[in-house]
């Protein structure tokens, strides 16, 4: 069965590289979730704006690929920790977020948060929230990473 999954967890492009190679996802799109604006445009959610952050909508098949598992491959690609940044990356945009689509999502989604606390001696920032429109960024930054090679 496929689902769907929207995370956030720094600059799109590194994080949609980083799950299109795990096994049980079926696609991947980069754009933008967590803001105010309709249809926000690059410039102006890097501008702060529209309180969007940057993100990936995964389809995954739920037979091959749990969406814990999936939770478990977010956490291994950013650092959680750092609060509206990551890395050089800096501004609300590159937050950590997982964006749940239904409630099993969200009661997942915290369990998961929980168990990870364990592995950090600073506090996990990332937030928890009920996803709303999630909107696809411009052609030129969807498989990003792959045009360049």
């Amino acid at each position: 069965m496929n689902e769907n999954a929207i995370f956030a967890a720094g600059c799109f492009w590194g994080v949609e590289e980083f799950f299109t190679k795990i096994k049980g996802i079926n696609t991947t799109r980069v754009g933008y979730s967590g803001g105010i604006a309709d249809n926000p445009k690059y410039e102006q959610v890097c501008s702060g704006i529209t309180g969007h952050a940057e993100s990936i909508l995964i389809n995954f098949n739920s037979e091959l690929l749990t969406y814990n598992s999936l939770l478990n491959y977010f956490w291994k690609c950013h650092d959680p920790t750092q609060l509206n940044r990551q890395e050089l990356d800096v501004g609300s945009q590159y937050r950590s977020a997982i964006f749940y689509l239904n409630q099993n999502q969200m009661e997942i989604a915290v369990i998961s948060k929980k168990n990870i606390l364990k592995n950090y001696s600073t506090p996990v920032v990332t937030e928890i929230t009920k996803a709303k429109t999630f909107f696809d960024a411009e052609d030129y930054h969807q498989n990003y990473m792959k045009k360049l090679k």
